[in-house]
């Protein structure tokens, strides 16, 4: 899942739990809808990409720079605080928002197709609850 700062959900890809999440970096990433906006080029990727230690590589470095996105990714190796954590609460706020759902929190449906759909109305609640709180 990629959020953005305010804990909006961007782009979300469902596999399987067998599945490393590495493996679906590139397809995340190019999952991000391109955004309308004010006049002149629009920006159609996130500036940066945080990322936990799982992704500590330069291949994944190289990938996301590829797509011309600055990777902020924690080394392995390193003590934590490395000061990420101050960007990464909200993807870790955005997973307790969608664990609010009782049917996001256990997986019940058997078919991939229906979990899917239920994972991207809750995100659709969720920008719809955030965007009505800012008026």
């Amino acid at each position: 899942m990629i959020t953005e700062a305010t804990g909006i959900p961007l782009a979300v890809i469902l596999t399987g739990a067998n599945r490393n999440d590495v493996t679906q970096l590139r397809p995340l990433l190019e999952a991000i809808p391109k955004v309308r906006g004010k006049r002149g080029r629009p920006r159609q990727r996130p500036d940066v990409v945080l990322a936990d230690r799982g992704y500590d590589h330069d291949k994944y470095r190289a990938l996301v720079r590829e797509l011309q996105i600055r990777p902020l990714i924690a080394r392995r190796g390193t003590e934590h605080g490395s000061g990420l954590g101050k960007q990464r609460w909200v993807v870790e706020q955005t997973f307790a928002l969608l664990h609010a759902f009782r049917r996001l929190r256990i997986r019940w449906e058997v078919r991939a197709d229906i979990h899917e759909a239920f994972l991207k109305l809750a995100c659709a609640l969720i920008c719809w609850r955030r965007l009505t709180s800012l008026r």
